[in-house]
């Protein structure tokens, strides 16, 4: 593992998937409950990060991802924010801080965790259960770290969080290919990449320096 350029704000490392579960078993406590958090724009890879590292970790972790807080369409479409689904507001902010807090203060209980479905597009409710006596819980998501609304309660649930990055033409690359492998059109999906989620990584960007780490995944 090696550190990036230096920069002002949090500490900034080249890290292999191997460094990153050697970070992520500091993060456990024998005895505790600890909560690792994983950010960054759409596309930069936080969920396949997370699913690797539950795998390697095994029972000393579990995975619980933002976006099973997603709003379900029939909101969003009562709502008006259908033709933004992934904005701060299309989620159930306070439902998802209120679900760290019981899986800090409940570690002794099975807690269920909802999950997002893209091939359904909408999320399932119960479908993650966290294990009593498991130590570490992964939580991924694009606003772990934003300074507004409810999403304030998040970032104190958190005992540490990693800002993922990844280079704006790869990213971009894998998020249209990823809008097209779940049914958009080439050219829909590219502009659902450009407007919706550029506006939305603008904004994740901006919430970088809150991070602990900062972190880009070599091979």
């Amino acid at each position: 593992m090696s550190p990036l350029a230096s920069t002002a704000g949090p500490a900034a490392v080249r890290a292999t998937l191997a460094d990153l579960v050697a970070l992520a078993h500091q993060t456990i406590v024998p005895g505790e409950r600890r909560v690792l958090g994983v950010t960054g724009a759409p596309g930069v890879g936080k969920s396949t990060l997370c699913e690797a590292l539950t795998g390697i970790l095994g029972k000393e972790a579990a995975l619980v991802g933002m976006d099973g807080f997603h709003l379900a369409n029939a909101e969003l479409e009562r709502l008006g924010r259908r033709d933004r689904k992934g904005a701060p507001d299309t989620f159930d902010a306070g439902g998802y801080a209120a679900l760290l807090g019981r899986l800090r203060s409940q570690a002794d209980q099975t807690v269920y965790a909802p999950l997002f479905s893209r091939e359904l597009e909408e999320s399932i409710g119960s479908a993650v259960p966290v294990l009593p006596g498991t130590p570490l819980i992964l939580t991924e998501g694009n606003y772990l770290l934003l300074d507004e609304g409810p999403w304030r309660e998040v970032r104190g649930q958190l005992d540490a969080v990693w800002f993922l990055e990844l280079g704006e033409d790869v990213r971009l690359q894998r998020l249209v290919a990823r809008h097209e492998a779940f049914g958009k059109a080439p050219d829909e999906a590219r502009r659902w990449a450009e407007r919706v989620d550029g506006r939305n990584a603008a904004l994740i960007d901006a919430t970088r320096a809150r991070a602990d780490l900062i972190v880009e995944l070599v091979d």
